[in-house]
């Protein structure tokens, strides 16, 4: 049977009869036959009887770690020895709709019924600067014999570690609200409580908390907002307001609805109370020694307002606006006048003027003129400011008396205006007006008919000015004298103040359409004007005749009278038009068509001059109305208005232009004719020309055949040696030519020989030199080497070392003899001959390191 663990036994088709439950399991057993359910804990085997059913587990037992906890609904219920409450039938009893809160323990199971409503947590750990807001919702008494009902508040304040309990609830945490200098916390009370001062609050009042550092609001406390500190300056102030009575904290009752200034005088720096606000933050007024202003409403010494009086303040001076007070037009400055400047004065009351010791009215005005400074009083108002204009000789203004209403034109010099005068605006109608501002040049731009838009509006003050052209004139008329003035050009044209141009308004296009050129002068000529007219014959003929007419005006410009007769028709162009076509007209209607196609120009002319007492056409047509003069008549066109004659015209003229197509054909194939016989004949005789020449060419060519013919047949045998010579001549000259070149190639062969053996040995040498500088270098470095390795290791033995070492074996042999006590020794073997050489060189050396050894040590 397989063992089964942490998990229910249900599934299979058979429920299993043996589980075996583990340490820390646990499971719930039915008893089917008493319907009671029991807890069956491990480490154990379970053996299921027949009546019993296993309905929960192995279930892993909970397990509570330190500083953890959790909460079970529907406890057991426990005796006063901690022992479980079963009823009559074994049940056991359970706490419905309770909750219990368990911390760490050892594992326990939940019995049937328990309920695990909140999983094993960790403990919330209250840091520093915090809080748990608690919220009672059962009535019970605390650890500490605090009596809670359902509903209180409290704070839980870290730092700790804050174990739940079933009676209350965490409703929130707060964190404690940090305030910096300059700062302040805006508080608020949610029910009647005391604060952390001790101070009773009653439900919504507000107060600030001002000592810097960490601030944790009460249970019954909201944060409103944080307040921050403004700082004031030399140059910056608060305008305050009371929302209700209330004493600062300088002890000064202020009543709702007040308002002060706090100045840095008072405080460097102002946290706004809860019952006052800041209207706005004022900036300072500073005037210069050029400056002033007036303050309307100002305030007495108590700070009150004094509605409807107004103060002249004058620079240098540095202050404040209290509430309630207001600077007339801002800050102003002096009134500087020059030579050429003044004021308009209006006084508002009565005062008595300083700088001219006059009595004043309301009302009056009057003028200042400077140069001077000036500093208006509260009792008067500037109301201009004049300067003297200056004119030029050619520029005026027009001005007004305001007391008279009179009007004049200040011409050619510098002038101001008074207190009783004003600039004026003269008007003129609006086509003359179009035409002074459009600056056309009524000479050079009369054919130009397009509108000109105006650049700038024109002065209205300013006196009108207008430059009459050479040759031409305008007419003024002044309606004050009801007396017209005419102006001949060039001249300069300057409008009083009654005065009006006259203007022309004439005809003009082709054919001429009446009102079409609005001019302003009158050109007086010579000048031309084209018109079309449609005439019809006695045949009825129909035609359409363009004329131009040469004009001029006769006037004698000292006589008023013909001066006047210029103007006195309003469209001469339209009435000298009219008159000539209705001449022309007349004439042309007795004439027939052919007879004005060939006379038109006399019949026209005839027409409009007329015949003098010679019966002689005239040179001029005159209108005494104006003295208009017409001096000559040019057709520039004919054209028929009926098509039937347009065609018939153009029928003739085409049949006058082939007439004469034909006769310059005729005249041209004549002209060609006889150009072809002439070219015929020269032609003949350039051919006999040529032959003449080409027999000429034959017998000098059978001349030279004959020559050619000789000179073959004597100079064969002369060709055959001269080839012979040649051919040995150049035979020896490649004899000669190939020796020279075998001697140039031995010679070159020898060179390169010679060339490459030298190269050769220099080669070999130089490879020599290098060889053996190498074994010099290598013996130098091996004998640099080799002496280095022995001074090294004579330095490393040292001398005393080597003296030692040298003499160490005969001094021992001399100790050894003086030990024996022998002088002189010879030892032989009998066979090795003795030389006595070196037995003596011995012997003498003997002595000789004996003599050494009884030296002094120090004696070398």
């Amino acid at each position: 049977m397989s063992r089964q663990v942490g998990g229910r036994s249900g599934g299979a088709d058979e429920p299993k009869s043996l589980y075996r439950i583990p340490p820390y399991y646990y499971l719930h057993v039915l008893d089917q036959n008493s319907n009671v359910t029991r807890v069956e804990v491990g480490p154990s085997t379970f053996i299921r009887q027949d009546n019993e059913k296993v309905v929960f587990g192995p279930e892993k037992m909970v397990t509570v770690p330190p500083r953890h906890y959790c909460v079970v609904e529907n406890p057991v219920m426990r005796d006063g020895d901690d022992a479980i409450v079963t009823d009559k039938g074994g049940q056991i009893k359970l706490r419905h709709a309770d909750q219990d809160i368990r911390l760490a323990q050892d594992p326990f199971p939940l019995f049937p019924g328990e309920v695990l409503k909140v999983p094993v947590k960790p403990l919330t750990v209250v840091k520093a600067n915090s809080a748990l807001r608690l919220r009672a919702i059962l009535d019970f008494t605390s650890d500490d014999e605090v009596k809670h009902v359902a509903g209180d508040e409290w704070l839980f304040e870290g730092p700790g570690t804050y174990i739940p309990r079933k009676e209350e609830e965490v409703a929130e945490t707060i964190l404690a609200s940090v305030i910096l200098p300059n700062q302040a916390l805006k508080l608020r009370a949610r029910k009647e409580t005391k604060d952390r001062e001790g101070t009773d609050r009653v439900t919504g009042e507000e107060w600030l908390v001002k000592k810097v550092g960490a601030y944790l609001p009460g249970a019954y406390e909201e944060v409103v907002d944080v307040v921050n500190a403004y700082v004031l300056t030399d140059k910056k102030a608060l305008h305050m307001r009371a929302c209700r009575t209330f004493t600062d904290d300088k002890g000064v009752t202020h009543r709702n609805g007040e308002e002060w200034l706090i100045k840095f005088s008072d405080t460097e720096t102002h946290i706004p109370g809860v019952y006052e606000e800041v209207v706005r933050v004022v900036d300072i007024q500073t005037l210069n020694n050029r400056q002033y202003c007036v303050v309307e409403d100002p305030a007495d010494e108590d700070g009150k307002p004094q509605l409807g009086q107004r103060k002249l303040v004058k620079g240098e001076k540095s202050f404040f606006l209290l509430p309630g007070e207001r600077l007339q037009r801002g800050i102003q400055n002096v009134y500087i006048l020059g030579e050429d400047e003044g004021l308009i004065l209006k006084s508002t009351e009565a005062f008595t003027d300083s700088i001219e010791g006059a009595q004043r009215r309301p009302g009056d005005r009057w003028m200042i003129r400077g140069p001077c400074e000036y500093v208006p009083p509260v009792e008067v108002e500037v109301t201009a400011q004049r300067k003297a204009i200056p004119l030029d000789e050619n520029e005026g203004i027009y001005v007004r008396d305001v007391k008279t209403g009179k009007v004049r034109a200040i011409i050619g010099r510098t002038y101001m205006l008074t207190h009783d005068e004003e600039l004026w605006a003269k008007d003129l109608p609006p086509a003359v007006e179009a035409l002074l501002a459009s600056g056309r040049d009524p000479l050079a731009d009369r054919s130009d008919r397009s509108k000109a838009a105006a650049d700038a509006k024109r002065d209205k003050t300013k006196v009108i000015t207008y430059r009459v052209p050479h040759n031409a004139t305008v007419q003024i008329y002044d309606y004050k004298q009801k007396k017209a003035r005419v102006v001949f050009g060039p001249e300069l044209v300057m409008l009083d103040p009654e005065e009006q141009f006259t203007q022309l308004s004439l005809s003009g296009g082709k054919p001429k359409c009446p009102n079409a050129i609005k001019s302003l002068c009158l050109l007086l000529g010579p000048d031309f004007c084209t018109d079309i007219i449609t005439i019809e014959t006695s045949d009825h003929a129909r035609l359409k005749l363009q004329l131009s007419y040469n004009w001029h005006f006769e006037v004698d410009r000292d006589s008023e009278d013909h001066a006047a007769k210029l103007f006195s028709v309003p469209d001469f162009v339209g009435d000298a038009c009219k008159a000539i076509a209705s001449r022309v007209r007349g004439a042309v209607a007795s004439v027939q068509f052919d007879d004005f196609h060939k006379n038109s120009a006399r019949i026209i002319r005839t027409s409009v001059f007329g015949m003098d007492e010679n019966q002689k056409v005239r040179d001029r047509f005159a209108f005494p109305a104006n003295n208009l003069v017409i001096t000559s008549i040019d057709i520039q066109s004919v054209e028929p208005v009926d098509q039937r004659t347009r065609d018939s015209l153009q029928k003739s003229v085409q049949l006058a232009i082939e007439i004469t197509t034909n006769s310059q054909e005729a005249t041209a194939r004549h002209e060609a004719d006889r150009l072809e016989q002439e070219a015929k004949g020269r032609l003949e005789r350039q051919k006999i020309t040529d032959e003449a020449e080409a027999e000429r060419s034959r017998r000098d060519l059978l001349m030279l055949q004959a020559e050619s013919s000789a000179v073959e047949s004597t100079g064969q045998a002369k060709a055959e040696a001269q080839s012979r010579a040649e051919a040995t001549k150049i035979e020896g000259q490649a004899a000669v030519e190939q020796a020279r070149l075998k001697a140039e190639a031995s010679k070159i062969e020898a060179e390169s020989e010679l060339e490459r053996l030298g190269k050769a040995r220099e080669a070999e040498l130089k490879y020599l030199k290098e060889q053996n500088e190498l074994e010099v270098s290598k013996e130098r470095d091996m004998a640099t080497i080799e002496t280095t390795r022995f001074q090294e290791q004579v330095s490393s033995i040292g001398k005393d070392t080597i003296r030692s070492i040298a003499t160490s074996g005969p001094e021992m042999q001399v100790k050894l003899l003086q030990s024996l006590g022998l002088q002189t020794t010879l030892i032989t073997d009998g066979n090795s001959p003795i030389n006595l050489f070196n037995t003596a060189q011995g012997l003498v050396g003997g002595g000789m390191l004996k003599r050494r050894h009884d030296e002094p040590a120090g004696e070398e």
